[in-house]
């Protein structure tokens, strides 16, 4: 187990991990689970610094999965009265596990390396209900975050029962140039897909490097943060600053 794990139950009335396949004629459809991107993005608003990179490790399904339909007027496709069906998740919670590496791709952060307080933060970020906005997925569906023990959830979720799930083949995430970790993948952005499996109620995550089904989708450059761009360090000082 990681020393610097932190987890965390997250809830909302609606949720869309929306299918990219959905989305050629203005509708979406959500997954029946969440992505491993879409939960990253969620651990990232309860605490992130370029100094580190979140990895999911697993989810937890807590509640039954339902789904709804709802009738949308989408923004940005000629505009008119037409509608767009979404098909959103309904009533959804999960228990979340992550741990946090060091952002090897940037060395100018080093002196920010403290796992103590970077540890210590992201636990009182996660007792407050993180430090930005959490959503499930998309903007309009707005989640709650509390503290939980992950290992004492089984008996409660809506799957624990049910030994084996799968959920046909997924779309993943995207590795950044500025989190990448192969060298195949470094100065690109690459779309990454896998094929979960949910067992007992849990998914257990590929971390983004054993993901071997993805896709190069351009080149691209990282941006650079130092001692005059990122308040995480003073100026060759050695100073923490916890903000």
């Amino acid at each position: 187990m990681h020393e610097n794990r932190i987890e965390f139950e997250v809830r909302g009335d609606y949720a869309l991990f929306s299918d990219p396949i959905t989305r050629v004629g203005g509708e979406k459809f959500s997954y029946q689970i969440p992505t491993y991107e879409a939960l990253k993005g969620i651990v990232q608003s309860i605490y992130w610094k370029p100094t580190l990179i979140w990895v999911v490790d697993a989810v937890r399904v807590m509640n039954p999965i339902q789904t709804e339909a709802k009738g949308v007027r989408p923004i940005g496709y000629g505009g008119g009265n037409d509608l767009s069906y979404y098909t959103y998740l309904k009533d959804v919670r999960y228990q979340v596990r992550a741990h946090f590496i060091w952002n090897e791709n940037r060395p100018e952060l080093e002196e920010d390396r403290n796992e103590n307080k970077h540890h210590n933060i992201a636990k009182r970020m996660v007792a407050r209900g993180g430090r930005r906005d959490i959503f499930l997925g998309t903007r309009e569906c707005q989640g709650y975050v509390e503290p939980c023990d992950f290992d004492a959830g089984q008996e409660e979720s809506a799957y624990g029962a049910i030994d084996e799930l799968a959920f046909g083949f997924m779309y993943h995430g995207i590795t950044y140039a500025d989190e990448a970790i192969l060298e195949e993948d470094k100065g690109k952005m690459t779309v990454r897909f896998w094929r979960p499996v949910m067992k007992n109620g849990v998914i257990q995550f590929l971390k983004p490097e054993e993901c071997t089904e993805k896709r190069s989708i351009r080149e691209m450059e990282m941006k650079e943060f130092g001692t005059g761009n990122f308040t995480g360090l003073k100026e060759f000082s050695g100073e923490e600053v916890a903000g």
